[in-house]
């Protein structure tokens, strides 16, 4: 059984997130960073990114923030700060019963840790932990930020994490939804942990990424997939430049482990659309890549029961690439 929340997230302007804001109800909110600025202290956790699945569908705007009333209702939660000297307490801050939402500014200290260390935080996967990474506008770039609401501050180099405690009766649950998988194909390994790559292995020769993949014609919206004991976890291309000998990744490559090239997908937008989960539609908080927004064309068009931010990244207990996240709260039996 599904718990439901006070209101429903939407996009809306920001005189009409100020009012939320002062009517007291914890909210989550995401928007371009002028558009946060506008906005007065009280009980927000928010990010950066002017990309939206809103209620009349997908859309980018700079002026609009997408507003999501957060499900409490064991106590006030708590919003934390995290730098990198302490990001690895996250989990053990968390609520015993609840959930922790977190936001990284892309491409910071904080996020490359949390990138590369995360899964090894103490109490991680033992408490429900999603979130989102913060980015900006593809053209309009401005430093990204993840938003301290109490205070109305904006972080460019922390982290900051909302940890919520529910009643004893209801439980936070987290979804994935990934449409790739592993193809058949060239299996390649990384000497080191990075989000830049050039050399590698592959089929165990020593050879070098970039060259690869242009002398493969290779489609780099097709992610790098690794298995981890029958989950895909993608690591998705930013950008390639073979002249260098260089590949930019949206989240970190690991040594001792196998990747290959996702097999590829004849109709991207059906495929995600089949996707869903039909149990995911009452989500509370939902979370979708910003290249899936791109890929799939999805501005403009609807994922009924699915909206909010199209981010640089997705927290579902670790960093994932081209994914969506969503989390429901559900009542015991």
């Amino acid at each position: 059984m599904t718990a439901g929340t006070a209101a429903k997230s939407c996009l809306m302007t920001q005189s009409e997130a100020a009012e939320r804001i002062r009517g007291g109800e914890w909210l989550a909110i995401a928007g371009d960073r002028q558009a946060l600025q506008d906005l007065p202290a009280g009980n927000w956790i928010g990010g950066s990114i002017p990309y939206f699945m809103g209620q009349d569908g997908g859309e980018t705007s700079r002026e609009k923030v997408h507003v999501t009333p957060l499900p409490v209702g064991a106590g006030a939660p708590t919003l934390r700060r995290y730098a990198v000297g302490d990001l690895h307490r996250l989990c053990l801050d968390g609520p015993d019963n609840g959930y922790t939402l977190l936001i990284l500014p892309a491409m910071s200290t904080v996020h490359e840790l949390f990138s590369r260390k995360g899964p090894e935080f103490e109490d991680m996967f033992l408490k429900p932990l999603l979130g989102w990474v913060a980015g900006f506008h593809l053209d309009h770039a401005l430093p990204p930020v993840a938003v301290d609401g109490t205070r109305a501050e904006f972080l460019e180099d922390m982290a900051v994490a909302l940890h919520v405690p529910l009643p004893e009766n209801q439980f936070a649950e987290i979804g994935i939804v990934n449409i790739f998988e592993q193809d058949d194909g060239d299996v390649i390994r990384f000497p080191d942990a990075s989000f830049e790559v050039g050399d590698c292995l592959i089929n165990g020769e020593p050879a070098n990424l970039a060259h690869y993949l242009h002398d493969h014609d290779v489609d780099t919206r097709l992610p790098l997939v690794a298995d981890y004991c029958g989950s895909s976890l993608n690591v998705s291309i930013k950008d390639s430049r073979p002249e260098q000998g260089a590949v930019s990744l949206y989240a970190p490559v690991f040594p001792d482990t196998d990747y290959r090239l996702a097999r590829p997908v004849d109709d991207y937008v059906s495929a995600f659309e089949k996707a869903l989960p039909p149990e995911g539609r009452h989500s509370a908080l939902t979370f979708n890549c910003v290249l899936n927004y791109l890929y799939s064309g999805l501005e403009g068009r609807h994922t009924d029961g699915f909206d909010g931010p199209m981010t640089f990244g997705e927290v579902a207990y670790q960093l994932l690439n081209q994914t969506m996240v969503y989390m429901a709260v559900r009542e015991l039996d």
